[in-house]
């Protein structure tokens, strides 16, 4: 008899245990805090430009206000942006499709990291609404602004437990924890659950990456969030782990968090290598250059990523010999990025090269890329370190690295996969505007801001009106085209939005391999079904057989034997 039960809208949509409804959630939520962070991005930047004046859709801007923006904007682009939609959303997408079979390993506890995400970004929200308003001393925690700072006002239990440092804490330490059981559950399914025939190397480059980024995850997140609780002790319970006074030591903190925090960097970047590695081969018509290379390249990068954090803590009274080492430690992992990047100049390099939107984000991020990676090879010098440390050149170097990371590579993933995850397709015009505007703003926000940093602009200062060689001149002028730049690319990104909801509002008309790739999930249908496949598809090759010689068609799918 003919089964007639159907899934209710909660069970299909909100508490979905199907990989891609998951991906689908982690990827929309990450949209979501993407526009209160870039809100809370314009509020400060336009008091930058224009201090003191009333600011459009806002008001005045005080100056524990514009500390708590900046923090909690950075939070939220690195740890609710970031994440969800490169390593959780695209992760949950692509890796039971890319190795052929039907879901995750663990389906409930997948289910379960998404909705622990959405509570820690529910909390950290939450925290500008409390007595004292949002945590403001700058997004890497800090203590001592961290650890007593609430303390010293207000010794009461109740209030230290709801102010803004242990409510960011808190969702810090949950979104952690959905981050940990995404990651569990990715190198399960990929060591698991492969198809018939998909051997190790013959898994797509974005597979490994998204796994690496996950064991880097894993593997150095353990202190912070011992650091993070020790924080919250100090914070709650009034305990000295980081004050002087009782024996704690501030610095420690510092060690703690970018023992982390550094890795981090590569727990963004390689997710959207991975895209790269998808798209430019596509696009190119050739195979990826140096396949194998590729995946030892991106281990000995997350195998680096843990020796290189002090390099942060140039200017915190760390051991000249130390600096040394963690600032030849910081030029040496540039080696295998560079190694990476190309392998994908390669793979461009006398290819047939169609310059369609999701090859147009691709370029976009290696150029964007470049131009931030040469910066970082500056600041990985500690004498420059001393001297441009915590300056806008700080800041806008990693605008260069995290910007196209998350945007770039999002975008680029967003418009290559979109017609197979929905079933349809996205306005072409629409689609270049959107990335030429993108591109075109973003440099006209941040590349001035070089100039800035480098006559010494600190980064942490509500109003410079005071400043001289910061009020009225060129630096000042510097301010208000980077202020303009950026809500111009503020506003670039509705464009975006239409084109998705005009997209959606129309009926399913994607093919099944628009871009004739030879990855698994272009043999299943647009969109895939629940289970994604009729039949497991077997595998007789590698991902990017691409213009194989003596061939009738460029590209041989990974199923066709």
């Amino acid at each position: 008899m003919e089964n007639t039960h159907k899934i209710s809208f909660v069970n299909k949509y909100l508490f979905s245990t199907d990989h891609k409804t998951i991906g689908a959630q982690y990827t929309i939520m990450g949209v979501l805090m993407a526009a209160v962070g870039g809100f809370l991005a314009y509020i400060f930047r336009y008091n930058l430009a224009f201090p003191g004046q009333n600011i459009p859709l806002f008001g005045a801007l005080g100056p524990q206000q514009y500390n708590s923006f900046v923090t909690i904007h950075g939070m939220i682009m690195v740890f609710w942006v970031g994440m969800p939609v490169l390593l959780a959303g695209f992760g949950n997408f692509l890796i039971p499709m890319m190795i052929g079979t039907d879901d995750m390993a663990f389906p409930t506890l997948n289910m379960m990291s998404f909705w622990i995400f959405f509570l820690s970004a529910v909390i950290l929200l939450a925290s500008f609404f409390v007595p004292g308003g949002a945590f403001g001393g700058g997004w890497t925690m800090y203590p001592p602004l961290s650890a007593n700072g609430y303390m010293v006002r207000d010794p009461n239990f109740l209030s230290a437990l709801l102010s803004g440092s242990s409510l960011l804490i808190l969702a810090v330490a949950l979104e952690f924890v959905a981050m940990l059981m995404g990651g569990i559950n990715f190198l399960v399914t990929t060591f698991n659950k492969r198809t018939k025939g998909m051997t190790a190397f013959r898994v797509p480059l974005v597979v490994w990456y998204i796994n690496i980024a996950a064991v880097i995850f894993m593997f150095s997140v353990g202190p912070l969030v011992a650091g993070a609780f020790m924080l919250l002790f100090d914070v709650v319970l009034g305990t000295g782990f980081y004050d002087p006074a009782r024996g704690g030591d501030p610095i420690l903190f510092q060690h703690l968090f970018w023992f982390f925090g550094h890795p981090e960097v590569y727990v963004l970047l390689l997710p959207s290598l991975g895209v790269l590695a998808e798209v430019i081969p596509v696009f190119s018509r050739k195979p990826l250059f140096a396949y194998k290379k590729l995946v030892y390249l991106a281990l000995l990068s997350a195998v680096l990523s843990v020796v290189v954090w002090a390099h942060h803590q140039f200017i915190a009274g760390i051991d000249p010999r130390m600096a040394t080492f963690f600032s030849i430690g910081t030029i040496i992992i540039s080696i295998p990025f560079a190694g990476i990047f190309l392998s994908f100049m390669a793979t461009l390099w006398g290819g047939s090269i169609r310059f369609k939107l999701p090859m147009l984000w691709a370029l976009g991020f290696i150029a964007l890329f470049l131009i931030g990676g040469l910066t970082g090879l500056f600041l990985g010098s500690n004498a420059f370190d001393i001297y441009a440390h915590d300056t806008y050149f700080v800041v806008t170097h990693f605008h260069y690295t995290l910007f196209p990371d998350i945007f770039f590579g999002f975008f680029a993933a967003f418009y290559f996969w979109f017609p197979k995850f929905s079933g349809r397709t996205l306005n072409n015009t629409l689609g270049h505007l959107h990335f030429w505007l993108t591109f075109v703003f973003f440099n006209c926000t941040w590349f001035v801001l070089f100039f800035n940093g480098l006559a010494g602009q600190h980064r942490r200062i509500h109003d410079y009106s005071a400043f001289s060689n910061f009020s009225g001149g060129i630096y000042q002028t510097f301010e208000k085209f980077s202020t303009i730049g950026a809500i111009c690319l503020i506003l670039t990104q509705f464009i975006f939005l239409i084109n998705v909801i005009m997209s959606m509002s129309k009926k399913k008309n994607a093919v099944k391999n628009p871009w004739e790739a030879t990855t698994l999930e272009w043999v299943a249908d647009s969109p895939p079904p629940h289970g994604n496949f009729p039949v497991m598809p077997e595998v007789f090759r590698g991902p990017y057989d691409y213009s194989v010689p003596g061939e009738a068609k460029d590209f041989l799918p990974q199923n066709q034997q």
